[in-house]
């Protein structure tokens, strides 16, 4: 039996992803979204957003993330769940396979987003978005004049340990082995750490987080080369263990990826396959925002409108 081949799939349902869905079911095409977790991604986790343009006052991300939603769904665009595992293309279309169906589309747009590495640890899961954070940028004016623990010695976490310095009152900086940040950064630190505002421990690992069931309290870390442990009183713990592009379903495909793992594409924001197309975090290259998401959602949008266009006149 044939298949009907749908316009457009867009496999994920995050900002980017929903945004695009907004654009082109608006002109009347066929838009179907594929999410396995969550609608809205990471976003939808962010207790709450203060630099999303329109929100003097801050929003949440659940907020965002179901607005987004009804707006795509009212211009036609449909939700399924499910977990893509396969993408190929064929002869007249491209093949989409997930764990309980198979679909075939004119034009697949890739909008998986990233995951923040987890640590992995008693708590982590627990508190996400409400007092475990893995972005300093959306949830860091929660903390103003609160106590705070950083994880991670990389740029992105001295980085953002040096933003929250902005309103915590103090910050523990905990780093695996050492800090292995830029020298510039580097030297910050140090003005922080001469300060008092932030406490450097290198050569200490994140154990386990204690609450009192209703908020954090503290992180128990030991030092790497003894059995020696430390409970950290804080507020709040801002996890930079690193991003980790959503393409590993992916390395099958034929679409070619970075050495990080993201997808590139060209100018069009179509992958090296004709129809296949990538926007938002998973693609390389960009700021990890969602305002710059959702740009990416409506630019992609177009370059889709575009080629279907050609599509249907036989120029492609």
């Amino acid at each position: 039996m044939t298949r009907e081949v749908h316009d457009l799939v867009i496999v994920g349902a995050g900002p980017a992803a929903l945004t695009a869905a907004m654009y082109t079911a608006c002109e009347n095409i066929e838009t179907i979204l594929i999410e396995k977790g969550t609608v809205g991604g990471i976003m939808a986790g962010v207790s709450r957003i203060d630099n999303y343009p329109g929100f003097l006052h801050g929003v949440s991300g659940k907020f965002l993330a179901e607005n987004f939603r009804s707006q795509a769904e009212k211009f036609g665009a449909r939700i399924r769940v499910g977990e893509v595992q396969k993408i190929k293309k064929a002869s007249n279309s491209i093949v989409i396979t997930t764990d309980s169906e198979t679909l075939e589309a004119r034009a697949v747009l890739v909008a998986t987003g990233s995951s923040y590495e987890r640590l992995w640890i008693p708590g982590e899961e627990e508190f996400y978005g409400k007092g475990i954070h893995y972005s300093g940028v959306l949830d860091g004016t929660i903390y103003t004049n609160k106590r705070l623990a950083v994880v991670g010695g990389a740029n992105s976490a001295v980085q953002e340990a040096l933003f929250l310095t902005k309103f915590a009152s103090h910050i523990d900086l905990v780093v695996r082995s050492c800090v292995k940040a830029s020298g510039i950064l580097q030297k910050e630190l140090s003005e922080h750490v001469d300060s008092g505002r932030i406490t450097l421990y290198e050569g200490w690992i994140p154990d386990k987080i204690l609450s009192d069931n209703r908020q954090i309290t503290s992180l128990i870390v030991h030092k790497t080369d003894s059995k020696e442990q430390k409970e950290l009183l804080i507020d709040g713990v801002f996890i930079f263990a690193g991003i980790l592009p959503n393409t590993k379903f992916l390395i099958s495909s034929g679409i070619k990826l970075d050495t990080a793992g993201y997808i590139i594409t060209n100018h069009n924001m179509m992958t090296n396959i004709s129809g296949i197309f990538a926007g938002g975090d998973v693609r390389g290259g960009i700021t990890r925002q969602i305002t710059s998401a959702t740009g990416e959602g409506a630019s992609v949008a177009s370059f889709i409108r575009e080629y279907l266009g050609e599509l249907r006149s036989g120029l492609v």
